[in-house]
Formats: structure tokens, sequence, C-alpha cells
């Protein structure tokens, strides 16, 4: 197959377009409220390392070709590739936080050197974090911290880049298994990874998993059938997006209020679950405390780090609900210019 096949499959999943630096990419609307790459599926560990396996249909093309790339017009792009990988990502791990974020386009694979290093830092919001208990969730989409807590736990967290070529498989190892396993408080068997013979839905059964992953050649001459403006696009993945999910608007606004409810939740959750960490340490550093004076040094340590994280956690909080404000204008606009 050539790249030209992208541009025929994808077509009923979402728009193609023009980029200016990147040429013809696509832009799914078969997703959800506040959709981000790599955040609908689950994460599996097979002879390929870290391995995506998406709850898309069409998953099997852009999250193992090619790159995403952010937009601040239209959203969320791919750009077609011709290297399958398990995942193009990168990683960012601590002691309760696992996260990861698309490798934007221009950052190539090299089989000599693989990818260890990213050339620039990537946008906050790029990064997708759950807390480490539920990485291996098969509905870790439920899971995902809203991105107004990201630099609050990229602080707390080391970032890591390793996918190498070995044995002719090019393999994403950007987290130890043992790390995850801890955090996760798991143990995770690993799973074989087969070639399917049909696009699709990854099939998986008793320690193996059949993906479609075929070898694909680089047609600079092809083209997409339909390529929508740029201008346009927006406005139509909006309302393609109500359009697929097959109820009224006013339904569709309901589902949103209900992701939003979800996704508050789970910010007060792991912010609760922070405050609770430090409580933890207080105590654990009291005990080790020889004198009265030492542990009264350790509770104003404690008490000043609290103070403060309290304090971003009010910030995130209203970024978030500042966040809501604006997509509810923005909404609103829409339905008068209509």
């Amino acid at each position: 197959m050539d790249s030209s096949y992208f541009y025929d499959y994808l077509s009923p999943y979402g728009y193609w377009t023009s980029h200016l630096k990147h040429g013809y990419v696509w832009i799914p609307y078969s997703t959800g409220y506040g959709w981000r790459p790599y955040s609908q599926g689950r994460w599996m560990w097979t002879d390929f390392g870290w391995t995506w396996i998406s709850d898309f249909e069409w998953g099997w093309a852009p999250f193992h070709y090619g790159r995403w790339g952010w937009d601040d017009y239209t959203g969320w792009y791919w750009k077609p590739g011709t290297q399958w990988g398990p995942a193009w990502v990168t990683w960012r791990r601590g002691s309760t936080y696992l996260g990861w974020a698309p490798i934007p386009p221009g950052v190539i694979f090299v089989s000599a050197t693989g990818i260890r290093s990213l050339p620039n830092r990537l946008p906050d919001s790029s990064w997708i974090f759950v807390d480490g208990r539920y990485f291996y969730n098969i509905r870790l989409n439920r899971y995902v911290i809203p991105r107004e807590r990201n630099l609050t736990i990229i602080n707390h967290t080391v970032q890591k880049t390793n996918i190498v070529m070995r044995n002719r498989l090019i393999i994403n190892n950007g987290i130890d298994i043992n790390h995850v396993n801890g955090i996760s408080r798991q143990r995770v068997t690993k799973y074989q990874l087969a070639n399917s013979p049909s696009a699709g839905k990854a099939k998986i059964d008793r320690g193996r998993i059949e993906v479609f992953k075929p070898a694909i050649s680089k047609n600079e001459a092809a083209s997409p059938k339909l390529v929508i403006d740029r201008n346009e696009v927006k406005e139509k993945i909006y309302r393609e997006k109500i359009r697929k999910s097959g109820v009224s608007e006013a339904e569709w606004a309901v589902k949103k209020k209900q992701a939003q409810e979800r996704e508050l939740e789970v910010m007060e959750k792991s912010q609760k679950m922070e405050i609770r960490e430090i409580e933890k340490k207080i105590e654990i550093e009291k005990r080790s405390a020889r004198s009265e004076a030492e542990k009264n040094k350790v509770i104003k340590k404690y008490k000043e780090k609290s103070v403060k994280l309290k304090e971003q956690h009010k910030k995130e909080k209203s970024s978030l609900k500042q966040r809501y404000v604006k997509e509810k204008i923005k909404v609103t606009k829409k339905k008068v210019k209509k």
C-alpha cells in the first residue's frame, strides 16, 4: 500500500484540510468532548514495548503512523507518515502520576538513533496525565486529569523519550515496566503482537493482540479526494460531531455538561490525593524527628508547602471553569451566526 490509502480510508471519519507547514492533514470528528490523541483506548505491554490500543475503528492508522500536532484554530490534526510504531509518544513519570504526549510533526525516527529526546519543550496542554493506579484501566479516558492541572504535575514528574529499533522492530520503552507495575499496583503480562489481515480495531485474546499494520510507501503525488478549506473545517467538525453522535444539539449539550462534571470530579480527586500525600509525609518525618524543635521545623515546612499547593489548586479550578465559560460563549456565538 502507499500513503493514498490513508486518504481514502480516513475520509468517512474526519476531514482533510491543507496545513501551511505540513501539507494535507486529517482532523477526526468522531471524538467526544475534550478529546486528545492517545486518550480513548488503553495501554498494553507487548514485545514492541508500550503499545496503544485504540477504541476507534480507525485507530490503527493515526496512532501508529505519522504524527499528531496542535493548531490553535482547528485543534488536533494528524499528519500522515509511513513508519509503523507501537505509539509515537514521549513519557513523564512520578511517584503518583504517569503521563504521555504525542510526538509532534517534524520529529523523525532514524533507525540508527531512534528518538531519545525532542528538539523543543512540548506545550503543557499536550500532556495527558492519570493517577498511576488507573494506567491499565480499559476506560482510561474516564481518569484523564484536566489539562489545567498539567503544570503542577509536570513539576513533579520526569520526562523520558525512548523509541528505538531492536531486531528490526520499533520499540517504545519510555517508562520502566517495573515502575509502572509498582505505581499501578498490578503485574501485567506481556502480549505478543501479531498482524491482522484487515483494517479495524485490534483483537485481543489469550496473550495475543492482532493489529493491522501494513507496510506503507510514500506517494508524493497522492492527495485526498475532498479537501476542506481551513477556514471552514472548524465549524464543519463541530456540526459533524453532533450529527455523528445521533442526538439533537440540546442532548449533545447535556452530554457535554456531564463530561465537564466528570472532568471537575477527576480534578478534585487528584488535588485531594496530593494534600493527603503531604499529610502522610508530615507524619512520617514527625516520627523520625529527634527533638521537639525538629518536629516543629517539619510541621512548618509542610504547612508552607500545603498552603502553596492549595493556592495552586484554586487557580487550576478557576482556569477550568473559565474554559467552560469560554466554550459556552463560542457555542452561543455560533447559534447567533446561524
